[in-house]
């Protein structure tokens, strides 16, 4: 009878065991940060209430997406190669780069012959806008005018080719899921 017993309590223990076991597991992994979402983007999320209009700029070009770039006023080797990856992933996106315009935006003390290998449109910069384009930074902007991904200044060639390749498919991956044409 004794055996019996014991054999009661040990389904009854495995069976909380079953149940208790994955939330416990669960919670662990939640609270060491071993989990991390289903988010496949490789820029960095801007929060969602920053636009044009927050920053108190008109948009430059409605119903088209954007990729920023502020202009420094000393455009050094880094900043010709974030140029370059920004004419090359614009080329990239193919029959979709007539959606996406690429935006240099400019001081007044801006470098501007940098540009003069480049093609791209400039506009002058306002103090809001160019504290969200600090340190070399490239800004996606959906055809609302909001702020939707940032990729921050990288060093080496290497690297500049890899955040071209996350934004190209960053940019695709907007392109076919936006509704706004």
């Amino acid at each position: 009878m004794n055996s019996q017993n014991k054999s009661k309590h040990k389904a009854l223990g495995l069976l909380l065991l079953a149940f208790i076991a994955p939330v416990v597991i669960a919670k662990l992994v939640l609270s060491l940060n071993l989990y991390h979402g289903g988010a496949t983007n490789h820029g960095e999320l801007i929060n969602p209430e920053t636009s044009y209009a927050s920053l108190g700029v008109e948009n430059p070009n409605p119903k088209e997406w954007q990729l920023l770039y502020l202009l420094p006023a000393q455009c050094d080797d880094a900043c010709r190669e974030r140029l370059y990856i920004l004419r090359q992933s614009h080329t990239a996106l193919g029959p979709d780069q007539a959606r996406v315009e690429p935006l240099i935006l400019t001081h007044p003390d801006s470098d501007l012959n940098a540009l003069s290998a480049f093609n791209f449109n400039t506009r002058p910069a306002n103090a809001g806008l160019s504290h969200w384009l600090d340190e070399q930074q490239l800004i996606i902007v959906d055809p609302l005018g909001s702020l939707v991904l940032r990729y921050p200044q990288v060093q080496g060639r290497e690297a500049h080719l890899a955040q071209g390749k996350a934004l190209v498919a960053d940019l695709r991956k907007l392109l076919k899921l936006s509704r706004v044409d």
